[in-house]
């Protein structure tokens, strides 16, 4: 079947498409529609795949040989035709190799009703780098093994590579894992000129909003999206309409975060009522947090002081908790963890809850120094769960029926 790759803008799709044609095709053919317009006309007639593939290949001067040949169809949702395409690519034509990349698919989808090829298409979907990547990328894969030696066996690992550890995650939570921000990291050793690679991006999911959306929706979608950083430093995180616009309700921002979620921007973190299983069936739908996709692009958006961050300036600020929260909430949505979190009454709130087989996991995270988790207690109390997790700045170990996870170690947790 056709595959289609799905992930927001500046993801790295294309490069990864390109970058596997060339290693395992005698040829790949790049066709991107939304810059091609030329291209996207090809689609506006007939279908089938053998008229298409002859059109292609008079557009693009090249054969399109099935098995030798990748066919790529970048930035697909500009070009419904196209998408409808592959379809009959899977159902006539099995024998052409077709690759499609969409940063904005979903929204297209959604805005437009186009007809999607159910059952025709494999789909994958694109993350930014996780912390472990992102070791990777700076050239230390060694540490990794380490690390996950030391949480496999619950050893504590030594101050300094302690220390070295922290030290890399509050890099990764300026940096982030966008490929382009990452590279330019790697080249100049500065966190004052990722800035501008941020920045550039920002500017894309800000055209993409007026582009993808009507005037009156993409003023609210801005709203929206320019309100996450205080929402996530509040004491209270739940997304509050309010905080985006005065007089915001749920009727008027609905579509806009359905817009941000379907662009791959942001992340949500559902309420559960109920620590039992199935977890999707104790969701409260009123209720719910917005974390961004990328660390590094939410501390770009908050403005807030890199050094603090490098740093680890122990400083009484909301900020902090809601950027240490959104780094797991990255890094599970990476993983395909659904996202939950528990709050019963005003007092207690577990960050978040996972299920992995028969048992409910809660799990606390914290920035400070400051870890006591009554909330993670009655969690486990009320809900007869086998144990609990805290992700915090300290070591590896297990008391309390509480298992502790370094930030730098959250890579490792897998959950069945």
């Amino acid at each position: 079947m056709p595959l289609i790759v799905n992930g927001a803008r500046q993801i790295g799709k294309t490069y990864s498409i390109l970058e596997f044609g060339m290693s395992e095709y005698q040829n790949v053919i790049h066709i991107n529609l939304e810059k091609n317009k030329l291209a996207a006309n090809i689609f506006e007639d007939n279908l089938t795949p053998s008229v298409l593939v002859q059109k292609l290949e008079f557009f693009t001067e090249n054969r399109i040989l099935p098995g030798t040949t990748l066919l790529f169809f970048d930035e697909i949702q500009a070009c419904d035709r196209a998408l409808t395409s592959l379809k009959y690519f899977c159902e006539d034509a099995p024998e052409y190799h077709v690759v499609a990349a969409g940063s904005l698919l979903g929204v297209a989808v959604n805005r437009e009703k186009y007809s999607f090829p159910v059952g025709k298409v494999d789909e994958l979907y694109m993350y930014p780098l996780d912390f472990e990547e992102f070791l990777w990328a700076i050239g230390i894969e060694n540490f990794v093994g380490e690390i996950r030696t030391h949480f496999e066996q619950n050893l504590t690992l030594e101050k300094p590579l302690h220390k070295l550890g922290l030290d890399l995650f509050y890099k990764y939570c300026v940096v982030g894992g966008m490929p382009a921000v990452v590279n330019n990291f790697l080249k100049y050793n500065s966190f004052f000129t990722i800035q501008d690679e941020q920045s550039k991006i920002m500017n894309e999911y800000i055209a993409d909003m007026s582009k993808y959306a009507t005037p009156a929706t993409s003023v609210k979608i801005r709203a929206c999206y320019d309100s996450i950083p205080t929402q996530l430093s509040k004491e209270n995180r739940k997304f509050q309409y309010k905080i985006a616009m005065k007089g915001g309700t749920s009727s008027i921002f609905g579509e806009s975060i359905d817009w941000l979620l379907s662009a791959g921007i942001v992340l949500k973190c559902h309420k559960i009522d109920q620590g039992v299983m199935p977890l999707k069936g104790q969701i409260d739908f009123s209720n719910f947090k917005l974390y961004m996709s990328d660390t590094g692009m939410l501390t770009m958006h908050s403005a807030f002081p890199y050094q603090m961050i490098i740093n680890s300036i122990e400083v009484d600020n909301g900020f902090l908790g809601g950027l240490a929260e959104n780094f797991v909430a990255q890094d599970f949505a990476n993983k395909r963890i659904p996202l939950y979190y528990w709050k019963s009454g005003e007092c207690a709130e577990v960050d978040f809850v996972v299920q992995s087989g028969a048992d409910i996991i809660p799990i606390e995270v914290k920035k400070g120094r400051h870890n006591r988790a009554i909330s993670l207690s009655n969690f486990v109390k009320r809900f007869n769960c086998p144990y609990s997790i805290k992700i915090s700045q300290k070591n590896f170990g297990f008391e309390n029926n509480i298992r502790s996870v370094p930030f730098y170690a959250l890579f490792c947790l897998k959950f069945n």
